[in-house]
């Protein structure tokens, strides 16, 4: 599969099958493992035939802010997952005072998909672990994105600024979405584009991981960003 920008697909080996959408739940982050959720039958979920172009879409974000959420709310295919248990080891590392139930922590990546178009459109989303130890894994995953959904959390805004500086470094475009913990402080829109030091043009958004039509509103306002980036890009390419 061609992860380009906005690629066009003309493999048709791939065309067989209508995908059928994951049961609409809502799992916590951390629920499921390696296998993922969402399909309960185990069968293989191809592309539909409708897509004709595809496009790569990193979720980053802070440790426990809801990457693996928001995956597993809107993926219409079984959503990969690849974590571990939360061990002593990482006592005085991993803040957890945020996310106290939270007992599995991602080591490599999510991994979800999702149409957009009217079909058309395929999104393969690919989620990044949280933790700053893991930079050189989100270098890696993080190539060839077209562009990245940043979550964040108001509780603790600093834990974005890492995966924020990779991007900026990388040259890729993104989004931001406060993901609505319940309990969780709201501030002026200024302000959250001031603590996390967003450009005027960077899109700040709001949503619930746990909901897909949430969840599916932040990935919109993405991908609409993405098209008038692309657009804009190519204009100047032009003159």
């Amino acid at each position: 599969m061609d992860f380009a920008p906005w690629s066009d697909r003309t493999d048709e080996s791939t065309r067989t099958d209508e995908s059928t959408p994951a049961d609409e739940s809502t799992p916590a982050e951390g629920a499921g493992r390696a296998h993922g959720t969402g399909r309960a039958d185990g069968a293989v979920t191809y592309v539909p035939a409708t897509v004709t172009r595809s496009a790569k879409i990193v979720v980053a974000g802070g440790f426990g802010v809801g990457k693996t959420t928001l995956i597993g709310s809107v993926s219409e295919v079984r959503p990969l997952r690849m974590e571990e248990p939360i061990t002593q080891a990482s006592a005085g590392v991993d803040d957890l005072r945020g996310t106290p139930h939270k007992t599995t922590t991602t080591v490599a990546m999510d991994f979800g998909r999702i149409h957009m178009a009217g079909g058309r459109l395929a999104l393969y989303l690919f989620g990044l672990p949280g933790q700053s130890r893991f930079q050189p894994l989100w270098e890696d995953l993080a190539e060839g994105a077209l562009g990245c959904l940043v979550l964040a959390d108001t509780r603790d805004l600093d834990a974005s600024h890492d995966a924020l500086g990779l991007l900026d470094g990388a040259g890729i475009p993104y989004a931001v979405a406060i993901n609505t913990f319940p309990g969780a402080p709201g501030y002026p829109e200024a302000e959250l584009r001031e603590a996390l030091a967003l450009e005027p043009a960077t899109p700040l958004t709001y949503c619930d991981a746990r909901d897909r039509t949430s969840s599916l509103h932040a990935l919109i306002t993405l991908t609409e960003y993405l098209s008038e980036h692309r657009s804009a890009a190519l204009l100047e390419s032009r003159r």
